[in-house]
Formats: C-alpha cells, structure tokens, sequence
C-alpha cells in the first residue's frame, strides 16, 4: 500500500466524518445563538441554560439523520472491506 492510497482513504474517512457530524455541529450552533440571543435579550446569564436545548435538538437531529449517517458509515465500511485484496496488492 502506497502512501497515495493511505492519504486518500484518510482524506475519505476525514470528509465522511465531517460530513455525518455537520448536522448535528450546525444544530448545536443555531440553538446555541438563539438561546443566546434570549439570555442577551432577557439579561438572563445562566450558563446551564444552553445544554437542555441543545441537548434536545441534537437528539431530535440524530432521530431525523441518524438512517443517512449509519447508512453513510456502512457505504464506507463495505468499501474500505471490498478494495482491501487492492489496497494490499498496490505495494
């Protein structure tokens, strides 16, 4: 195995995990602004205050994308297992 293919597999599996959190990173972030945008508006300044909601809204985005990131992760796994007779022939 070359390092050609070494870096493109790591390059893969980086834009697959970048990709399978984006929802979930994203979410965090719009719920993060608006709470704290009402704490600002409200002058409420309780740090806990953020984590329930966000909390919330992550588990409501992995309920909603959970099927596309775990069908994602198997498309990866199963082609990582199907080009591996390729990857130990390419040294």
């Amino acid at each position: 195995m070359n390092e050609i293919i070494v870096i493109d597999i790591a390059r893969q599996a980086i834009y697959l995990v970048l990709k399978a959190s984006a929802p979930m990173l994203l979410t965090s972030l719009v719920v993060g602004l608006i709470v704290s945008i009402l704490q600002t508006v409200t002058s409420i300044q309780e740090q806990t205050l953020t984590f329930v909601p966000k909390l919330i809204a992550v588990f409501l985005v992995l309920i909603l994308f959970g099927d596309w990131i775990l069908t994602s992760l198997k498309e990866f796994t199963v082609e990582l297992f199907t080009n591996f007779s390729y990857y130990i022939h390419a040294v």
